[in-house]
């Protein structure tokens, strides 16, 4: 990649950040920012969330790299609280519970795909 290159990508990612601070009265700014293991939560949440795909709780926690269960477990039952995503207990095995995100943080998350998409382009 040539400097002019570089430095296009890098001004394109600096003003993204810049409007994602502006943003940040959206608690979902700063809580899946905290560590890459919330960040990396979202985006399997939203992308089981986009392909229609049912995630189980269990499920996310396995692919929830470098984290423990344990740790796993504290991130979906905070990001559940903060009213980010929500569980659905299976209707045959009420043991089996489905994480889902809210319409609130799907506005969201949407709102900061499109900012993505605009600054990259």
């Amino acid at each position: 990649m040539n400097k002019n290159k570089s430095l296009k990508a890098s001004e394109a990612l600096l003003k993204f950040w810049e409007v994602q601070i502006s943003k940040s009265q959206h608690a979902s700014n700063y809580f899946f920012r905290k560590t890459p293991s919330h960040y990396h939560m979202m985006l399997v949440v939203m992308t089981a969330y986009y392909k229609q795909q049912n995630l189980t709780v269990e499920e996310l926690k396995t692919k929830l790299f470098k984290t423990s269960r344990p740790k796993s477990s504290s991130m979906i039952n905070e990001a559940c609280k903060e009213g980010f995503f929500y569980l659905v207990k299976e209707s045959r095995d009420k043991r089996r519970k489905y994480i889902k995100p809210t319409k609130r943080f799907i506005k969201e998350y949407d709102f900061y795909l499109t900012t993505l998409n605009k600054v990259c382009i």
